[in-house]
């Protein structure tokens, strides 16, 4: 008898086969030997039918055949992969094979590829169906994998959820499309002069709209606030001290203020000017100096999310173009799994993490400090850090390098190669000790008014010597670095608020020479212009934390807490909405800023969808989905329940929307007088 192995991809399945030794050719779908058979899917073999398969009727869009909420799902083969799901469906079902191991991608979607060729194939429950849970594809993984994998009835309740999350978007999305299309697609076509408009909804998808759409719109209608903030020159402009409306100011608690670091008004700031410098020549007293030693530890490691916003900002790259650069560095067996949502390690890996570190000692860029860490034993104590949590792992842990496939490493593009450096810096930060700053507060009293600053240096780079390239060039004096990081996008003169002001050397010599009571010289005072800004658009790394965090955005304590976790779709997901709603023509994105904005047909859309079925823009239920799909797969939630709360939403707002006769609420959805319709037109 032979064990037959299933992969997502005719990639992975070949390492599979490298893995397993397997001796035998290649052949027409499938690798065989005398033990093994290794085969593969291309993605996805079987989608749910369209509802025509369940009635030639329901292939015409109508009032009449909504809600479609069918008792049983039919299923089919996707014709351009018949070929190959033949022969997968043939080896599943051979005599001489037994067992069956699914080495699908580690997650939800890949649980599902799987499940649905099974069913489709009808394959018999009597044979042995194990799944391989795997975190990378090294052949020690593999191997791993394989000799650990479970029974397949284990992960029912994955498949569970998975099988739900389908049937979700596949009646959301039929029928709220079918239902807003026959209603509003009439005016929309008029007013846009066009033949054809589908109105195109869905659970994630509009609800990445409606954010897009409402943070453009808060731009649009936000009236910058112009404010005047009052610095002091200290003992010859050695530093600049700004004042604050503290208690004992003439000013405090004034009506005149912008916050308490600034006036509403130029000439109150004048005032005050001129109120300070009524005794010449100028002093201050200091009334209090604060020194301090500040440490700042290394950032938890990536998960996808926040590896899709860094890419998008230091390489102006899409989160697709991160995701697929990342599997396919996951492929060379150089970095774990990808779509995972978790930045921990869990405590099995955080055992032989050593093995990872010495592989990376060869890294030639990084290879001094990932030798380092090795000298010093500095991975040992890892376990009882931050950085390692099993609770915090739901189906894989942070995306780490192997320390293997280096040799791969000449191969890549310039972009393959930064996003794989900056993974690598991540992960060896967390081995060293945190970066230390030295910090000096001080305030200053002149007359009735407190004037202060604060200021910082570097005094032990930590773990900024491997995380900031800039600074590893610095000190090695470098001065032509090519820097990896945005300037600011906010200038200088629209700061609202004091920061600490990174000083130089002598500076701080001298702020250390200062001591309580000392009188001061002040050689005069500036006024600082500022104005306050609109939120920033959302770019589409920004847009990916967002959603992975969206249950931050719900304004009930108790509903934010209960959900807490859950976000807009999933790491493997959500990357393709971004990528949907710009093919539809809702979103555009700038892809040398990477920034999003809706287009005027989105901006329809979403009215559209305000005023029918909002719920679709909602954060909160969004992200109250993906809740209950979690539950459904750890087993707290069943599918009953979950179904039964899908078929009443999905019948409740179809209906809602057919019974719509207001002809004053088209009227105010499509109101000309809207500022982005005069732009639209």
């Amino acid at each position: 008898m032979k064990k037959l192995f299933i992969a997502e991809k005719p990639s992975v399945a070949q390492q599979f086969a490298d893995a397993l030794k397997v001796k035998g050719s290649r052949k027409d779908g499938y690798i065989e030997d005398d033990s093994y058979i290794v085969t593969w899917c291309v993605g996805h073999l079987v989608a749910m039918s369209y509802p025509d398969a369940y009635d030639e009727k329901l292939k015409r869009w109508s009032m009449d055949t909504i809600p479609f909420v069918p008792d049983s799902y039919k299923y089919e083969v996707i014709p351009a992969v018949s070929k190959q799901f033949k022969v997968v469906s043939g080896l599943l079902n051979r005599d001489d094979v037994d067992t069956i191991y699914v080495c699908t991608d580690s997650g939800r979607e890949g649980e599902y590829i799987y499940r649905l060729v099974d069913k489709q194939a009808k394959v018999s429950d009597k044979k042995d169906k194990r799944r391989v849970w795997i975190d990378s594809q090294t052949e020690e993984e593999i191997l791993r994998g394989i000799k650990e994998a479970k029974p397949l009835s284990e992960y029912d309740n994955l498949g569970c959820a998975a099988y739900l999350r389908a049937k979700e978007d596949y009646l959301m999305g039929i029928n709220f499309s079918r239902a807003l299309t026959l209603k509003y697609s009439y005016p929309i076509k008029q007013y846009l002069g066009v033949d054809k408009c589908v109105i195109a909804v869905g659970r994630v998808m509009t609800c990445v709209l409606g954010m897009v759409v409402k943070r453009e719109r808060e731009i649009r209608e936000f009236v910058s606030t112009p404010f005047y903030r009052v610095v002091g020159h200290i003992n010859d402009g050695m530093f600049d001290a700004e004042w604050k409306a503290v208690e004992g100011s003439k000013y405090f608690g004034s009506p005149k203020l912008y916050k308490e670091n600034g006036f509403k008004e130029r000439a109150d700031a004048e005032e005050l000017i001129a109120y300070c410098s009524e005794e010449q020549p100028i002093k201050m007293v200091i009334e209090s100096i604060n020194r301090k030693t500040e440490k700042k530890n290394p950032p938890m490691l990536y998960n996808l999310a926040e590896l899709q916003n860094d890419c998008s900002r230091m390489f102006k790259i899409s989160p697709s173009e991160t995701l697929n650069i990342v599997q396919e560095l996951y492929e060379k067996k150089m970095v774990t799994y990808p779509r995972t949502d978790a930045r921990v390690l869990s405590s099995a890996i955080a055992k032989e993490i050593d093995k990872n570190i010495r592989g990376l000692c060869n890294y030639q860029s990084l290879g001094g400090y990932a030798q380092n860490i090795i000298n010093q034993g500095g991975y040992k104590g890892i376990s009882k850090s931050k950085y390692v949590n099993d609770k915090l792992i739901t189906d894989h842990y942070a995306i780490i390098p192997t320390g293997q496939g280096l040799g791969q490493l000449g191969k890549l593009t310039s972009i393959q190669a930064k996003v794989y450096d900056i993974i690598v810096r991540r992960f060896l930060s967390i081995f060293y000790p945190a970066a230390e700053y030295k910090k000096i507060a001080i305030t200053l009293k002149c007359r009735t008014e407190q004037f202060s600053a604060s200021f910082k240096v570097l005094s032990k780079p930590g773990y900024l010597m491997i995380a900031d390239p800039r600074l590893m060039a610095k000190m090695n004096g470098d001065k032509t670095e090519e820097k990896t990081e945005d300037k600011d996008e906010n200038k200088e003169d629209s700061k609202d608020s004091q920061e600490d002001m990174v000083a130089t050397e002598e500076v701080m010599e001298y702020l250390d020479k200062l001591k309580k009571g000392m009188e001061m010289d002040c050689s005069g005072f500036d006024i600082k212009e500022g104005k306050t800004n609109p939120p920033k658009r959302y770019t589409s790394g920004s847009m990916i934390l967002a959603m992975e965090n969206a249950g931050q955005l719900i304004e009930d304590e108790e509903l934010r807490e209960q959900i807490k976790g859950s976000g807009i779709g999933t790491s493997a997901t959500r990357d393709s909405i971004i990528t949907k709603l710009v093919n539809n023509k809702y979103i555009q994105l700038n892809k040398k800023t990477q920034v999003l904005t809706p287009t005027f047909l989105g901006e329809i859309i979403y009215d559209v969808v305000l005023y029918s079925i909002n719920g679709l823009l909602r954060a909160d239920l969004t992200a109250s989905w993906e809740y209950g799909l979690s539950g459904v797969a750890e087993g707290t939630i069943t599918e009953d329940e979950y179904m039964t709360k899908l078929r009443d939403y999905v019948e409740k707002y179809t209906n809602a929307v057919k019974e719509v006769r207001n002809q004053n609420q088209m009227h105010f959805i499509f109101d000309k007088t809207k500022p982005y319709y005069k732009k639209g037109k």
